[in-house]
């Protein structure tokens, strides 16, 4: 009797770890798969963002610092009461620095506006894919080439060149090395997107899972 009752014990303990272990694996994957979503994602949107500057010049002699406008794209933090990474691509047309829906990129897919503010709010006209922790879990962005203060920002002008930062001059801070975005989510699984320098060409690199 002793024998039975633990052999049923025995059962019971390994259904109750195989459950557990399912249960890790589901969300890993769940979150995985939320991780290749994302970048895909934001693959296709800075393929267009690259196709929108080439083809939308902001280029005016008459206008003092008209390389402002230059369409870019830009990572920032929700409100610390809220927490989160989110991101937007806009031509900064008022010359403020703050962007806002307006001058934001739609997506070539959704038609819904690449942008949000630090509210993180989901809005039915906003793209999803821009709040990267509140629906995609992303813990962390690494930018290679960043050198600026916040998470980053890369702008695309006319010919091609990639800026790492908008400055006083139109000619400074242009993109050497070819740049690296990495999205981090919470269980550190990483996916990769490389933008060369010379020809701006965007691509998903290797996927990194923990």
């Amino acid at each position: 009797m002793k024998k039975n009752s633990f052999t049923l014990l025995e059962l019971i303990l390994i259904i109750v770890l195989l459950s557990i272990t399912y249960s890790f694996f589901k969300l890993k994957t769940i979150d995985t798969n939320k991780l290749n979503e994302v970048t895909n994602r934001l693959e296709i949107q800075l393929k267009y963002l690259r196709y929108k500057a080439l083809t939308d010049s902001k280029k005016n002699h008459d206008e003092s610092k008209w390389y402002k406008k230059r369409w870019r794209i830009k990572f920032l933090k929700c409100r610390k009461s809220i927490g989160g990474i989110y991101y937007v691509m806009y031509s900064d047309k008022n010359k403020l620095g703050h962007p806002n829906k307006e001058e934001s990129l739609r997506d070539p897919l959704s038609k819904k506006y690449i942008y949000n503010s630090n509210t993180c709010l989901e809005k039915d006209d906003l793209s999803k894919y821009t709040l990267l922790t509140k629906n995609y879990n992303i813990k962390n962005i690494e930018i290679s080439c960043n050198n600026t203060s916040s998470l980053g920002q890369l702008s695309f002008d006319y010919n091609g060149n990639i800026y790492t930062n908008l400055s006083n001059n139109e000619d400074t801070n242009k993109l050497i090395d070819n740049c690296t975005l990495v999205l981090i989510d919470q269980n550190m699984n990483k996916r990769k997107i490389e933008i060369q320098n010379k020809t701006s060409y965007i691509k998903i690199r290797e996927t990194e899972t923990q």
